[in-house]
């Protein structure tokens, strides 16, 4: 079993941050914290940068954008899999939930065939990716037609989590027609006539959308698959979808919302992106605002990967919360709620999952990524922070190099 010892970190766990601390990695698993026992096969030295648990991301939606760049322009769906399993490695996202959408035949990337096709891609790629890539399925509740695609697909176990989300104009995200059509022109490359009879389909196809629902929550129960409810826009929207079972709240609208979420005990998902700039980018709340109520459970990434770890070191400072408790925000929040127990903190037998950070210029940037104790990602950035240096040793030279 390959054995890693990191040295001189500034390690980040639950509660506290040690300075100047080592850790050993054994096989996958991480075996100490400060360990007695320093005889490694490599040392790394990480000169004073800081060391966090691999985020957990729930939700992204970039494997899109990969697959389909421009609107209506298809790349090879192995292709783009692979391209994004590499991205997250870079971004320190050891554990994504690459969003997929279903909404029938509306555009691109998310109709049901090309939604289902991309999700067998990802499930391939699995056995050959740097990162624990998992799915996360996004249900339209206008669609009636994407019911027994995802009822297959959860059955074959290639689902690890099930949203639910209305698009509809009037409500939720698209306040208003006009925010709608404009989001459909601009996003997808839509003219005006074919934006307004999008509209007008998903508003006719609201008729059986609660039985929908129920049914596929139903099975994803049955498979243990964690569920989420997608722009709440209300404390009796909250109700509405605690009633069904619904097990999270993403992109909660209103702060009101948010803390509805969080007295009844659904963890929330608020983006990234709204935290480094400032607003969300439909008009809803700043995620900020709900950091610092107290309402917001985790970040995800939403549409970039690399915005996690940014938002994270900005909800710190901007928030005025430790570091542990913004780290925990991109780990262990999200990994609690979606029931992964073996990652998301920096403890003896978890998974090593890692990232080591430094201050670049006026960023904090991933300069090692760790899953599982591989190392799938490192740079060398001229500035700033010394990089590390790895080398082999054993023995007397392995305890020389931890007291260095």
């Amino acid at each position: 079993m390959t054995t890693t010892l990191l040295t001189h970190a500034r390690i980040v766990l639950a509660d506290d941050v040690l300075e100047n601390a080592s850790l050993l990695i054994e096989g996958d698993r991480i075996a100490a914290v400060e360990p007695s026992n320093t005889r490694a096969d490599r040392v790394i030295d990480l000169h004073g940068q800081t060391l966090l648990p691999g985020l957990v991301d729930l939700h992204c939606d970039a494997i899109e954008k990969e697959a389909e760049p421009r609107a209506r322009v298809l790349f090879p769906l192995e292709f783009a899999v692979a391209q994004v399993d590499r991205r997250n490695a870079a971004a320190g996202i050891t554990t994504p939930y690459h969003a997929v959408s279903f909404a029938n035949r509306e555009w691109g990337v998310r109709n049901n065939e090309t939604a289902a096709q991309l999700i067998r891609a990802l499930h391939a790629f699995r056995p050959h990716s740097l990162v624990d890539n998992r799915i996360h399925c996004r249900y339209e509740v206008t669609d009636p037609y994407a019911v027994p695609v995802l009822t297959e697909l959860m059955d074959a176990g290639m689902v690890s989590l099930l949203s639910v989300m209305d698009h509809s104009p009037g409500q939720g995200q698209f306040k208003t027609l006009d925010a709608y059509l404009e989001y459909m022109m601009g996003n997808h490359g839509m003219s005006r006539e074919q934006a307004e009879e999008a509209a007008h389909a998903k508003t006719q196809a609201r008729d059986g959308a609660v039985g929908r629902v129920e049914h596929l929550l139903a099975r994803a129960r049955h498979h243990g698959i964690p569920t989420a409810s997608h722009d709440d826009d209300s404390v009796h929207r909250i109700a509405a979808m605690r009633a069904l079972g619904v097990a999270m709240s993403e992109f909660p609208i209103t702060l009101d919302t948010a803390k509805a979420a969080v007295s009844c005990g659904l963890p929330t998902i608020l983006g990234a992106p709204n935290v480094l700039r400032g607003q969300s980018q439909s008009g809803s709340m700043r995620a900020i605002d709900a950091i610092r109520a107290g309402v917001a459970s985790c970040l995800c990434s939403d549409y970039q990967p690399s915005t996690l770890i940014a938002a994270a070191f900005a909800a710190a400072q901007q928030a005025s919360l430790s570091l542990p408790q913004a780290v925990a925000l991109v780990s262990a929040n999200p990994a609690r709620a979606a029931s992964l127990d073996d990652r998301g903190r920096i403890q003896a037998g978890l998974r090593a999952d890692l990232v080591a950070v430094a201050p670049i210029g006026a960023q904090v940037l991933v300069t090692h990524t760790w899953s599982a104790g591989r190392p799938v990602f490192a740079a060398q950035y001229p500035f700033g922070n010394p990089v590390p240096d790895a080398r082999p040793a054993t023995g007397a030279g392995a305890m020389a190099a931890a007291l260095a």
